[in-house]
């Protein structure tokens, strides 16, 4: 790994702590105007002091995010379905050479093991990594799950390996039970997704869980956004990923802030 690409991979894994909080705000290549994302600068502009780095889409970038103030930025690059279609049946929709010009720490794709493509989206993940390699710019691989697949330690060790396998920097991956055995057989850091929106509390604990064994952090989207309080919800969450606090004393940070 060459300097290049350990700076940029830094930038997102903070060296002080091994750990990261990532803010997922990408929902809308595939889902349209997803819930608490309808104006993403409104949404996304007040979590940005908070965020280690922001994953989203060129187009958002662009159009939503402050260059003065913004965070490093993971940019998702794979894309070309919607939730109306076979989400599998995605591509890579973002140049590396565009991603250069964005100055971004960081390059997102999903690869759908178990999916009706999933061959396609593994050699995008392939030909990404090459492009990452030259260019010095770190590759999130997300596994996404087919529609026949459980999300279980089985499966999504076999989805982590692979992305592992195939070169990428970074996984992103769903919490399950044993998880550390995931984390254990994954060459690569591995950070949780924090999924479908849930409580509060139980978001915080899920995100212990996941950090306790063996997470690098979490990229965590709907249930910081999507949060009665979103500026609340994410600083307990870094006090969860980056000072070991117990869920408790992350919910009771969330209510101190929220008053």
């Amino acid at each position: 790994m060459d300097w290049g690409l350990k700076n940029r991979l830094s930038r997102i894994i903070k060296p002080k702590t091994g750990k990261t909080v990532m803010l997922a705000v990408d929902h809308g290549y595939f889902l349209g105007p997803t819930s608490g994302l309808e104006e993403p600068h409104k949404t996304i502009q007040p979590l940005t002091p908070f965020a280690d780095s922001l994953m989203l889409t060129r187009g958002v970038l662009r159009s939503s995010i402050d260059p003065a103030i913004a965070p490093p930025i993971v940019l998702r690059v794979s894309g070309g379905t919607s939730i109306l279609s076979e989400l599998s049946n995605e591509g890579i929709i973002t140049s590396m050479e565009d991603a250069v010009r964005l100055n971004v720490s960081g390059v997102a794709l999903s690869i759908f093991v178990g999916g009706e493509f999933e061959r396609q989206t593994l050699l995008s993940l392939a030909e990404l990594v090459d492009l990452g390699e030259k260019y010095g710019i770190p590759v999130l691989a997300v596994t996404a799950v087919g529609k026949e697949m459980a999300r279980d330690a089985r499966y999504l060790s076999l989805a982590c390996r692979i992305a592992g396998e195939l070169g990428a920097h970074l996984v992103k991956t769903y919490y399950c039970e044993d998880f550390e055995s995931v984390v254990r057989s994954c060459p690569v850091p591995v950070v949780i997704a924090g999924g479908k929106k849930i409580d509060e509390f139980d978001a915080l604990e899920l995100s212990h869980k996941a950090v306790r064994e063996g997470a690098v952090g979490v990229d965590m989207g709907r249930n910081i956004f999507q949060a009665e309080n979103p500026l609340a919800m994410i600083q307990a969450v870094r006090a969860v990923v980056h000072e070991d606090a117990t869920p408790q004393q992350a919910y009771d940070l969330y209510c101190s802030i929220k008053k």
